[in-house]
């Protein structure tokens, strides 16, 4: 298993009149997780797309469990629990500076190729970065 945690600061904007984070900004969260998990391996969304490769989500999937409020420090901890084929599946949970676990949710993208607009295999230079993490000790 692969994971990465990130850290981000609620803004004024994403609250409602009571402070409390309004519940269609999760995913952008779940998205900070995964653009630095990747970067942290390696890779970025930037290169990918260099080399004709897009990621659209096929799936989302959020549990909320408590709110998040107007400057909280989040932790969004991501989790890779396989290595990707044709889909890579990240798996978050958010949690507020006091520990709390807000939300818990998943996010599948599939590789597509550009041009064609077609599911491809993820690119070689992904699962060389993640195979380390998925060897049995």
């Amino acid at each position: 298993m692969y994971e990465n945690t990130t850290s981000l600061r609620t803004r004024y904007a994403e609250t409602d009149q009571m402070g409390v984070v309004y519940y269609g900004n999760y995913p952008q969260y779940f998205e900070v997780g995964r653009v630095e998990t990747l970067r942290q391996l390696g890779v970025t969304y930037r290169n990918m797309e260099e080399d004709g490769i897009m990621l659209p989500v096929l799936k989302l999937e959020i549990k909320y469990l408590k709110s998040a409020v107007y400057d909280d420090e989040l932790r969004i901890k991501t989790f890779l629990r396989e290595i990707p084929s044709t889909r890579i599946t990240f798996h978050h949970e958010i949690y507020n500076s006091s520990g709390e676990l807000l939300t818990v949710g998943l996010v599948q993208l599939v590789f597509v190729n550009a041009e064609t607009r077609r599911p491809i295999r993820c690119p070689q230079y992904v699962v060389d970065k993640l195979e380390p993490y998925f060897k049995e000790a």
